[in-house]
């Protein structure tokens, strides 16, 4: 479990995460690229003193997660409803925080997502040590279901460590059975995902999130100045195929690609809602205590 100090580390990035979900709410309009979308938001974690835990990721309609712009996207948000999933991290400890909006004109999606929101404020209630697991996600369930919507039951909330934004404990979004428990000063986010949909995801296309996962010997030289700029720069934390642009440029992409086939990087795809509908998603690191305590409120 995490130490006084370690705990101090996060309640730091919190804050940080947290002004960055505000200055994000500011910036997502119709109109923006998702790309300067993304940009802006990483930029603000850097002024702010941070680094992002994972790349800005954002999901548009029925796209509910892993999905950050490649340098050349030229999607441009308009009537959609919109993901924001961001995390800030100091020294390592990594925060996790997403929120939805509903850009549409006529508001369609207004219910689904108080609907989503009132699901997380429910399950952060029972982040108390000693809680299992599936009584939280019984309650996402419960509280989603009853509006008449679906919770995506292959998508859940995590245990967070030092260099890991998923690690070890998974928290369902339904009651899986599983009866695993909190335990105190543990630090995790929640994060309810809801559709209209049949609630699953399935994966879609490649994004622009990329991880490294073993460390491997690399033959070719520009390959493996690329990896080495990975394993300093962001250690087991995703990345984004546009830093490694704007670091290396094109060369750097095809380093990229050959780390991936070499099997020392993870290339993440889009994950898509089944039947294609809109999804929501809402999400808090929350520290385990009798009286939870919300990092990124």
């Amino acid at each position: 479990m995490a130490t006084e100090e370690q705990i101090e580390k996060w309640r730091e990035a919190g804050k940080i995460a947290s002004e960055v979900k505000k200055f994000a709410r500011s910036k997502a309009k119709k109109g923006i690229s998702i790309v300067e979308l993304a940009d802006t938001i990483e930029a603000r974690i850097a002024e702010l003193g941070g680094k992002p835990s994972f790349p800005v990721n954002i999901g548009i309609n029925e796209k509910a997660a892993h999905y950050t712009p490649f340098h050349d996207d030229k999607t441009v948000l308009g009537e959609d409803l919109v993901k924001i999933d961001q995390g800030v991290a100091l020294d390592g400890f990594p925060t996790d925080t997403a929120f939805t909006l509903d850009l549409t004109s006529d508001k369609r999606h207004a219910k689904i997502i108080e609907v989503t929101e009132k699901a997380l404020k429910e399950a952060i209630k029972l982040a108390r040590p000693g809680t299992p697991v599936r009584e939280i996600g019984g309650k996402v369930h419960e509280v989603i279901t009853a509006a008449g919507f679906s919770p995506i039951r292959n998508l859940s909330g995590h245990e967070i460590m030092r260099n890991k934004i998923h690690a070890g404990l998974s928290i369902p979004n339904y009651d899986n059975g599983n009866g695993s428990k909190l335990e105190e000063n543990m630090i995790i986010a929640l994060e309810p995902f809801a559709t209209t949909g049949e609630g699953l995801v399935k994966e879609g296309k490649e994004s622009g999130d990329f991880a490294l996962i073993e460390k491997k010997p690399i033959r070719d030289a520009r390959a493996r100045e690329v990896f080495i700029f990975i394993e300093k720069e962001f250690s087991t934390l995703p990345f984004a195929g546009r830093w490694i642009y704007k670091k290396f440029g094109r060369r750097g992409l095809h380093s990229l690609r050959l780390l991936v086939r070499e099997g020392a990087v993870r290339n993440y795809n889009e994950l898509i809602e089944v039947s294609k509908q809109p999804t929501t998603h809402f999400e808090q690191t929350i520290l385990v205590k009798d009286k939870p305590e919300v990092l990124t409120e």
